[in-house]
């Protein structure tokens, strides 16, 4: 039984929206974020990536950069300006890439739901990142960016979101950079306890992407309880910001891998290897077409790697997919790589960059090998997730991305 709430968002005025509006923290390095920035003094990357306005050489996890955070924030409140919404609200939230369109629900869920599996995880997180987004709730009071949330969808929600549509203008509605277009409608306060209610018989809700802003409101709750000695369960800091997407019209595009050596070995020296497990063929494909298949450029060569008969099937959900198959029969045996959460000679690339990133990145010497990876399917993230089992990091990636800062949450 999944909690749902109103909120009363601390939101952009509709002229500045387009400008106020980034995108997520964790998409962009520094460099990118302050080129995203550029000329635009209301950002919101200057309060979700505060390290731009300082010194290079800054520690990005510094109580500093927090404090500069809460600064610009305030700044932001009054120069953008920020409005407080009067009355709590459900929002739709509509996400437009080409023709392919996702609608959701826009709300605060419940942080226990998220501490009792309610809310289930497919991903593990990192505690450097943990603490760097509890830091920053802490300290700016506020969820600045989205939890993004997917169920299976309900027709009698679905209803009710199509319907307001129709009916009502959205209070924002532009075209960002990047060609993703944004449309928020405020649900009329009539049809709440509808949602609520419907939502309420749904047994599990799914982390499709998020899963840092997430475990930081969790330990952010636990902080603000513990210093509050009249707690009773209603606080705006037990609840999180997020938008819940039916399952059904997600995009998953996959994530791929470069790792910068072969270990000292040469080319023809580490594809020998990499036969111990895999069929190993020359072609003309960058990305593989099918499961079970990857993408492998090497040398100014791309060739397409299958699964021997070394490769087992195993019990385990997770262990079968592609990105699993990858490190436990090839990163880690042949490359030595045996946490690719940790180690740094392995990155992970998008793939909205295409696989021209990967060509680039190898061409130049910045990597030694790409693997181009099939995309993992929605019904994959929730098997998983049911079986309370974690994929390996940087599996999925989500586009179009949610913007932060159209609907903030304040604790």
């Amino acid at each position: 039984m999944a909690i749902i709430r109103p909120f009363n968002a601390l939101r952009p005025h509709p002229k500045v929206a387009h400008l106020v509006a980034s995108v997520p923290y964790d998409v962009v390095n520094k460099e990118e974020a302050a080129e995203l920035a550029k000329g635009n003094p209301i950002s919101l990357l200057r309060v979700t990536r505060s390290e731009i306005e300082m010194d290079a050489n800054v520690d990005v996890y510094s109580n500093d950069v927090y404090l500069k955070a809460k600064e610009n924030f305030l700044r932001l409140k009054n120069e953008a300006p920020l409005l407080i919404e009067e009355e709590p609200h459900l929002y739709i939230y509509k996400l437009t890439m080409g023709t392919n369109s996702q609608v959701g629900i826009a709300a605060t869920f419940s942080v226990e739901d998220y501490d009792n599996d309610v809310i289930k995880k497919h991903e593990k997180t990192r505690k450097v990142k943990e603490d760097d987004r509890t830091n920053h709730i802490l300290t700016t009071r506020a969820q600045t960016g989205p939890v993004f949330l997917t169920y299976r969808g309900l027709p009698d929600v679905d209803k009710i979101v199509n319907d307001t549509m129709k009916k009502s203008q959205p209070v924002y509605d532009f075209t960002a950079q990047d060609k993703i277009k944004h449309q928020v409608w405020i649900i009329p306060s009539e049809a709440n306890e509808l949602i609520i209610n419907a939502l309420a018989g749904v047994k599990n809700l799914y982390i499709a992407d998020g899963h840092h802003r997430a475990a930081s409101a969790s330990r952010t709750q636990k902080v603000k309880k513990q210093e509050n000695p009249n707690h009773n369960g209603s606080e705006e800091y037990n609840f999180f910001l997020a938008v819940l997407f039916p399952a059904e019209q997600l995009r998953i595009m996959p994530y791929n891998r470069v790792v910068h050596d072969l270990k000292g070995m040469s080319a023809d020296q580490f594809i020998e290897k990499v036969k111990t497990n895999f069929i190993v063929e020359q072609t003309n494909l960058t990305a593989p077409p099918s499961s079970k298949s990857i993408c492998m450029y090497i040398d100014k060569k791309w060739y397409l790697l299958k699964p021997n008969q070394n490769v087992k099937h195993a019990d385990s959900v997770g262990d079968n997919l592609d990105v699993s198959i990858l490190q436990n029969y090839l990163l880690h045996p042949v490359l030595g790589i045996e946490d690719p959460r940790t180690d740094n000679r392995i990155d992970f690339i998008g793939g909205i960059r295409g696989t021209e990133e990967l060509i680039k990145l190898v061409d130049n010497g910045k990597a030694a090998v790409a693997f181009s990876m099939f995309p993992v399917s929605v019904d994959d993230l929730i098997n998983i997730s049911d079986a309370g089992e974690t994929m390996p990091p940087k599996s999925t990636w989500f586009e179009p991305k949610l913007r932060d800062g159209l609907l903030i949450h304040l604790i």
